[in-house]
């Protein structure tokens, strides 16, 4: 049976990219929100983003952040990497910026996500240092797609026994 996952992005950006790994059915993930959907969530402000996005990662025991150009350092993915962690899932980034977008263009790769966040006021160790964020080692676009199909299930895995070793 699929692991539950929930997947993190950028979303303007990334969105086509973030689908073809959505589609590769590996791991079952949230349901996708259009941009209707999504706009509307936004215009009610924070309180509703955030609600949403708690709902969202309710039942789900990993959480897939597809780390394209400009992931890092934005607020909403930042929350889903904090609230992620702290709730207990497991946690891994994999680049997507060699994956195509809807005009077939690459994008440059982004900062690790990770390296925003220590583990906690008392433990300076980054969470860069325990999360893994996955680089295919490609740059044409089907062979990306390809090693992260391979691979993302055993990711998932990981990335959940690894945050089974850090209690609290």
């Amino acid at each position: 049976m699929a692991r539950k996952t929930f997947y993190s992005f950028h979303f303007k950006p990334d969105n086509w990219r973030a689908s073809q790994v959505r589609n590769i059915g590996i791991v079952e993930g949230n349901a996708p929100v259009s941009d209707n959907d999504w706009e509307a969530v936004k215009k009610k402000g924070d309180k509703a983003i955030q609600d949403w996005i708690d709902g969202q990662l309710k039942g789900r025991s990993c959480t897939i952040v597809l780390i394209g150009e400009n992931t890092a350092g934005r607020k909403w993915i930042n929350y889903e990497i904090e609230k992620s962690w702290n709730d207990g899932k497991g946690v891994v980034g994999v680049y997507v910026h060699n994956l195509i977008d809807s005009n077939r263009n690459q994008s440059s790769k982004g900062k690790n996500p990770f390296e925003n966040f220590t583990m906690s006021p008392d433990n300076k160790k980054k969470l860069s240092s325990i999360v893994k964020a996955y680089d295919p080692p490609y740059t044409r676009s089907t062979n990306v797609y390809d090693h992260i199909k391979t691979n993302l299930s055993d990711w998932v895995e990981e990335a959940i026994k690894i945050r089974s070793e850090y209690k609290g």
